[in-house]
């Protein structure tokens, strides 16, 4: 739980039934956010459209040998409603509050959202998938690049609202 006041490593602890709530209520608003912003808002400004359960479909075919729709979606959501919310509050926050607790948070909210991009268009996408690096620097790039710092940035918004008296 966040309180400005207190010094690095004196913080509240959160309750678990809090913590797994504010983890899913972050991932659902930030999922939205992102695939409202991929799928809808960037193709309407003329920009690529996101296609992040073709990429996990691409994992998963690269991992198990054929591509299985249902998993894919799941893969995305799993992802969006835990896994990534989890990153911020279990490893980017508590580092940022130790070491650089002056420092704003929409800083290391947006590193994270850069982190995340990597991750998905790195790691996922060239080095498991086998796609080009960064999905060779085309337009979905930059749109997956936004969408996950957009990303980042609800789920730290979410998660300080949540942890307002």
């Amino acid at each position: 739980m966040y309180n400005d006041t207190m010094p690095p490593g004196a913080e509240a602890v959160e309750p678990p039934l809090r913590t797994l709530t504010t983890m899913l209520v972050a991932g659902a608003i930030s999922t939205v956010a992102f695939d409202l912003y991929g799928q809808a808002i960037s193709p309407m400004l003329g920009g690529a459209n996101l296609a992040p359960v073709p990429l996990a479909n691409s994992v998963i075919e690269r991992l198990f040998g054929a591509p299985y729709d249902p998993g894919a979606n799941l893969l995305h959501y799993v992802a969006g409603l835990v896994a990534y919310p989890l990153g911020w509050m279990l490893i980017v926050r508590p580092l940022w509050q130790r070491l650089a607790p002056g420092l704003h948070w929409l800083v290391p909210a947006f590193a994270y959202g850069v982190a995340l991009w990597v991750f998905a268009l790195f790691i996922m996408a060239h080095l498991i998938a086998g796609l080009p690096a960064f999905l060779g620097f085309s337009g979905i790039t930059w749109v997956a690049l936004a969408g996950h710092v957009l990303f980042a940035l609800v789920t730290a918004a979410t998660e300080r609202a949540r942890a307002l008296p």
